[in-house]
């Protein structure tokens, strides 16, 4: 049945009035079952996004919701969609489906359902690649209230017919401009044809361009419009997230980000990269630095990704090298640290990195290492998200020195506050009796020191580099539009183009391309540039470092149902 709605959303958008401030869950209209499981996860008072959603979604309105992530929007949908859910449920069917664009948000959203409704029997199931099917199958035979799934893995069980949408009362697009992004476009079109129009439709985005809005008016019927931004800091407080940016070139990169982080001394952090080779390249580095980093990309199995978030929840690894794909849905608690190695070519997946850190009250620190020739796309990210990007100088081996000296006070004055010193007093004693008790504490201070970490001595200072902003080129983000339209040419400068045996005559468009590269690997869709589609083939531009992967993605997946011959451009040769 068509899903197709032309209704123009209402625009409700109205900022948390001063008296929303004392709202409590209970004001809201709740349940007890569900108050009863927010009060033992000891969830307090609503967010803004709560206070604002709830009361419409459990009224039956659709919702198109603007809010960053880590303001509370899983709770803002879930539990009005729980207390929307029939007592008497005898049907196998579900009454909910949550699109996620990552596996790895869909298991977060369905904890997040179980921990809400655990006191209503909800029956709420994850489905996404990567998991056996045929558990998938049994539990959805058996019967289910709520359905988290990626688009992809949806589709394949409508088209089984083992996930039958008949039943459902609302829909969830969660994340949808991430979803968009990676080529779900089409998947979700077709999974909202098979759900019924009378329904209830919500739809929450980070950002909200033309696409979404355009999505919105198609499959919303005069939806509840909100607008959330991150909590805004009292007038002469420090933002909740810390943004800065250094200007530094190519070859120096890996030892400024070194330098940074150990200037910074985060707890945890994570440093997006544009590949796959990027992120071994960068975790081997910082390791060789002595930090206990881990690599986290599309080309890893479910299995490798769990034990790498693992080892990164319990401590036992403070960095996380990553692709923004491998990254999506990822809710560290511990992370304090956020770091671009590469200027995003698109401020919308600066928004999404940088939210990661700043959440639910925490402070946070969001670092960005630009090239000379990347500081216009700095500026443009700033215009667009109406935030300043502070420009800091490289730490010299000074700076580094000075801050390694630092931590080892702190280190002391903490042990003097807390440790119990009485087992060593016998050693200082005996010192003593032998030397001055001041040349005794500046030894044990240099053992202390030198044990913290690695010395200064053979650091070499990174040259600082000056801005010169009417030199630089444009940014990649001004030829995006244009270059997906395909016009072919020669590929520019540290690109290379990757023939796909495939064209026009069987269908293939651009997105259909795009969706198989982001789908099959850890690039994202901004990576990839021109398109070129002729009648038998079609040529797609990646950067050269990232090719390899483009190509081994691409073999192992079908565009359009059918495997096409893939591999590097020889220039016309054979065609």
């Amino acid at each position: 049945m068509s899903s197709v709605r032309h209704d123009a959303p209402t625009d409700s958008t109205t900022p948390p009035s001063p008296d929303d401030e004392g709202t409590a869950f209970a004001d809201l209209g709740l349940r007890a079952e569900l108050l009863g499981a927010l009060s033992a996860l000891g969830y307090e008072e609503p967010t803004p996004i709560q206070r604002e959603a709830i009361p419409p979604l459990l009224g039956g309105r659709d919702l198109l919701g603007q809010a960053a992530t880590g303001t509370g929007k899983t709770a803002a949908f879930a539990l009005p969609l729980l207390q929307r859910m029939p007592d008497d449920r005898t049907g196998g069917d579900p009454v909910a489906l949550v699109l996620v664009p990552t596996r790895e948000l869909a298991v977060q959203v369905s904890e997040a359902f179980h921990r809400y409704g655990k006191d209503l029997g909800a029956r709420v199931l994850p489905i996404y690649g990567g998991q056996p099917i045929g558990r998938q199958l049994r539990t959805l035979d058996a019967g289910v209230d709520v359905v988290v799934a990626t688009p992809g893995r949806a589709l394949d069980h409508i088209a089984r017919g083992t996930l039958r949408l008949g039943g459902l009362a609302t829909v969830v697009l969660d994340e949808a401009d991430e979803m968009l992004d990676m080529g779900f476009a089409e998947d979700i079109e077709a999974i909202l044809e098979h759900a019924p129009e009378r329904r209830q439709t919500v739809l929450f985005s980070a950002t909200m361009p033309s696409r979404i809005d355009g999505m919105a008016r198609q499959h919303l019927t005069d939806p509840v419009r909100i607008q959330i931004g991150r909590e805004q800091t009292v007038a002469g407080e420090a933002p909740r997230v810390r943004q800065s940016a250094y200007i530094v070139n190519r070859a120096h990169k890996p030892a400024a980000l070194g330098r940074v982080l150990d200037v910074e001394s985060p707890t945890a952090a994570i440093v997006f990269c544009r590949s796959r080779e990027e992120v071994d390249r960068l975790t081997e580095t910082m390791n060789g630095r002595g930090y206990r980093a881990e690599a986290l990309h599309g080309g890893m199995s479910q299995e490798q990704r769990d034990r790498v978030m693992g080892r990164l929840r319990a401590g036992t690894a403070d960095l996380l090298v990553a692709t923004d794909v491998a990254a999506r849905g990822l809710d560290i608690e511990q992370l304090t640290h956020v770091v671009n190695y590469d200027v995003p070519s698109a401020p919308e997946s600066y928004v999404h990195r940088i939210g990661r850190v700043g959440r639910a009250g925490r402070e946070g620190v969001a670092i960005t290492l630009a090239e000379p020739r990347e500081h216009r796309m700095l500026k443009t990210i700033e215009r667009v998200t109406g935030q300043r990007i502070t420009i800091d100088k490289i730490p010299t081996v000074a700076d580094l020195r000075t801050r390694r000296l630092e931590l080892t006070q702190a280190a002391l004055r903490e042990s003097l506050l807390e440790d119990d010193l009485d087992p060593f007093r016998v050693i200082v004693e005996t010192l003593t009796d032998e030397f001055d008790i001041m040349e005794v504490a500046l030894a044990a201070v240099k053992l202390a020191h030198e044990a913290a970490g690695p010395t200064t001595e053979d650091e070499q200072e990174i040259p600082q580099v000056a801005v010169r902003a009417a030199r630089e080129g444009r940014p990649d983000s001004d030829r995006r539009g244009a270059d997906r339209r395909g016009g072919g040419g020669r590929p520019r400068s540290g690109t290379t183009q990757v023939f796909v045996g495939l064209g026009r005559r069987a269908g293939v468009r651009p997105q259909d391309l795009v969706g198989a590269i982001t789908g099959e690997t850890g690039i994202s869709g901004r990576d990839i540039g021109s398109i070129e589609i002729a009648d038998r083939f079609s040529l797609v531009e990646v950067p050269q470092g990232i090719a390899d992967e483009v190509i081994a993605g691409l073999r192992g997946s079908t565009i359009k149902g059918r495997k096409a011959t893939v591999r590097r451009d020889r220039g016309g040769e054979g065609r």
